[in-house]
């Protein structure tokens, strides 16, 4: 039996934190983010601001209501403000030893029957689980970026996930409006199992000048209908996440499909790693994007 989700937690306000703020609080959930400083929990929750009055803006949400999303977000720095939570979502950065340190603290502090969930998008969930004291209570939740803008929740089911942690889960996503699809805990779930290889091609297409960057997201579009062509979009991921996904993928699978390309294993030494950083397969410094001069 599913159990009643009031106050949710998030663990970090960045990429995909604050986001998945954002998507709670709109559901009318009352939302505790927690950062590890003061400016960083600033900046993550400007974000949400800046996105609220976007919505205001373009008369998709009322003056009132955004009022009201934002009033239902508390921010802190602290593990302690989320005792009550009857859910916590961690949206750290992709490093399991960080996460695992995290969650060792969060499970003294956090009421015993809370739901735990992670958002990793690629790492074993039962590794996270396996840390806490309710590994039957631990699932994932894998949103995608913008989590504001895209409809899909993964609800990701590991050996140890208990049945009413798992409905609690999928009901809470789908409670957000979002299409929550069940699935396993394999690395890359379902999207990034079949998205990851396709990006991968599309870099080596590069490598052996079967195209140019723009020529090879242009041909995609076109031909396959994509909103998005495939070294955008590794740009909009960032290269730094695909390049983390890879290495759990190809740790799990040992096929050569799943390993890092050279050019993004020299782009990641170079600190290029797209949007994020304002290079990547395209650069991003001016008014639009051109190609990368450099590959």
């Amino acid at each position: 039996m599913a159990a009643k989700i009031k106050k949710v937690g998030v663990l970090g306000a960045g990429l995909m934190g604050h986001g998945i703020t954002q998507v709670a609080a709109q559901a009318g959930y009352d939302v505790v983010v927690r950062e590890v400083g003061e400016e960083e929990l600033a900046k993550g929750i400007g974000k949400v601001e800046s996105q609220l009055a976007r919505a205001v803006e373009k008369g998709k949400m009322a003056e009132e209501e955004s009022v009201a999303v934002r009033g239902r977000i508390e921010g802190t720095t602290h593990y302690r403000d989320l005792h009550d939570c009857d859910i916590v979502i961690e949206a750290i950065t992709e490093n399991l030893e960080l996460k695992l340190e995290m969650w060792r603290e969060v499970d003294e502090i956090v009421k015993a029957d809370a739901v735990f969930a992670t958002n990793t998008s690629s790492l074993p969930v039962i590794d996270q689980a396996a840390a806490t004291g309710r590994p039957a209570q631990f699932v994932g939740l894998h949103y995608f970026n913008p989590a504001q803008l895209m409809p899909l929740v993964e609800v990701v089911r590991c050996v140890t996930s208990g049945e009413d942690a798992f409905s609690t889960a999928l009901e809470f996503a789908r409670s957000q409006g979002k299409l929550a699809i069940p699935t396993r805990d394999r690395a890359g779930f379902i999207v990034n199992r079949l998205l990851v290889p396709y990006l991968l091609d599309a870099i080596r297409a590069l490598e052996e000048d079967v195209g140019s960057a723009r020529e090879i997201d242009e041909a995609m579009k076109a031909g396959a209908a994509h909103p998005m062509g495939p070294l955008t979009l590794a740009d909009f991921v960032g290269l730094d996440t695909l390049g983390s996904i890879c290495d759990v993928m190809f740790d799990e699978f040992r096929e050569k499909r799943y390993a890092r390309p050279p050019t993004l294993r020299k782009m990641l030494a170079a600190g290029w790693y797209g949007r994020k950083s304002g290079m990547g397969f395209y650069d991003y410094s001016g008014d639009s994007p051109v190609e990368n001069p450099g590959l």
